[in-house]
């Protein structure tokens, strides 16, 4: 599958935030969104989702316009930078409802094995993280949009994500925005700066020091 957004313009009042935007992202590849903070990386993938109105833009599924809200194909699921799960409900119905397998999880993931009967608010703010980035990775949709999963997470538990984006990548398209920059060039196969309300297609990774995202040397 081929995934296109294209010309979005997007105004906030009357300050325009995004203008003549392009992102193609494709089946088989993890395609990272970069951006300084503020600059509109969570507007845009809101968009791509569906939840925000612009004042223009287009979608393109292998080649063919979409005429509805991405989110009422059933074919996306959005991991948004906040908590989407109930904070009263155990973790043991969260994965029931999401149809997945609680040991099948703590085979990857073992120090959670204690929690299957726990309530989502009882987990530190990098479990929650976890848990709600692995049950949208591992659903059977096939367009992922991840907006900062590897915020407040473990560098052992970053790895194993890491991992699982590469998997799971293999017949879904995968759609990433966070500000831990090195772990989202490691994870990408196509990268887009975010930049003066416009994307840049980045061919060769000293282009975000050319564009000034990051410092010189600092890759």
């Amino acid at each position: 599958m081929i995934f296109e957004l294209d010309n979005v313009e997007l105004y906030f009042k009357n300050k325009r935030i995004l203008n003549g935007i392009y992102l193609k992202a494709e089946t088989g590849k993890v395609t990272a969104i970069l951006g300084s903070n503020g600059c509109g990386k969570s507007c845009l993938l809101n968009i791509a989702f569906g939840n925000l109105k612009p004042k223009y833009m287009l979608i393109r599924l292998d080649s063919k316009p979409l005429l509805k809200p991405l989110y009422t194909t059933k074919l996306v699921k959005y991991l948004p930078q906040y908590n989407f799960i109930p904070s009263g409900m155990k973790l043991s119905k969260v994965f029931k409802l999401f149809n997945l397998e609680w040991n099948t999880f703590i085979e990857t993931f073992e120090g959670f094995s204690i929690y299957e009967n726990e309530k989502f608010r009882t987990l530190s703010g990098g479990e929650r993280r976890l848990i709600e980035t692995y049950l949208i990775l591992k659903s059977k949709s096939k367009i992922m949009i991840l907006d900062e999963p590897f915020s407040h997470l473990s560098p052992i538990h970053i790895e194993r994500v890491m991992q699982l984006i590469s998997i799971e990548k293999e017949h879904k398209v995968v759609i990433i925005s966070d500000h831990m920059y090195h772990h989202i060039i490691d994870a990408s196969d196509a990268i887009y700066l975010l930049k003066n309300g416009t994307t840049k297609k980045i061919k060769n990774l000293k282009e975000l020091e050319d564009y000034k995202y990051l410092s010189e040397g600092s890759l």
